[in-house]
């Protein structure tokens, strides 16, 4: 009688090895800095973005006063025609003259009161040969002058517009009217053109 034997080979259960606290808390570090490194990205991208609107914007400021400074090359042409030029004798100034960017008549104006052949919103009809052009900026200088009147000719106390100018009395603090001394008023209206196509108005009034 033979026995047979059978031998069960038992597998005993792999064990678990668990990360040691150190190399877990390396992982945290890790994720942490890069958390960091991100933040201070978008940090420096929103620093740059700031810099170049308030460079940009800078930039923008001094262009727009240096196309005021421009203008007044153009009242100051303006005035010279009205003081000296062309325009100084009434007669002259009592019909309009395109060679001389002059308008007998009030000129139609848009909501700012800017003559509407100034801002393209209407055609120019004046003369380009009075234009101005900077040599150093390239910016051009235009300017037009209307006198407030609503008709050519003569003025007259109901078709134009008064000016009640004020003259120095004893005291340089002190100023009375002269009621009897009624001038015409009237209106220089200035645009300036950048090289880059950035476009600047100046106005002013005076009387004579």
């Amino acid at each position: 009688m033979s026995i047979s034997t059978r031998t069960a080979a038992l597998v005993a259960p792999r064990k678990r090895h668990r990360l040691p606290a150190r190399r877990r808390q390396r992982g945290v570090v890790l994720f942490i800095t890069l958390i960091a490194l991100l933040i201070l990205m978008i940090s420096g991208i929103a620093l740059v973005r700031s810099f170049d609107a308030s460079l940009t914007h800078s930039g923008n400021i001094a262009l727009k006063r240096d196309l005021i400074n421009q203008a007044e090359r153009g009242i100051n042409a303006a005035v010279a025609k009205l003081n000296s030029g062309a325009l100084s004798a009434d007669a002259a100034r009592q019909t309009t003259s395109a060679a001389n960017n002059y308008s007998a008549t009030t000129l139609p104006s848009d909501s700012h009161g800017i003559p509407t052949m100034l801002t393209g919103a209407s055609s120019w009809s004046m003369s380009q040969d009075n234009d101005i052009v900077d040599a150093t900026s390239h910016a051009t200088i235009r300017y037009v002058i209307d006198r407030m009147c609503n008709a050519s000719g003569v003025e007259t106390t109901t078709n134009c517009v008064y000016s009640t100018p004020k003259v120095s009395g004893g005291d340089n603090r002190e100023q009375r009217a002269a009621p009897a001394n009624l001038q015409i008023v009237y209106r220089i209206s200035v645009r300036v053109t950048s090289e880059n196509q950035t476009q600047t108005f100046v106005q002013t009034t005076g009387y004579m």
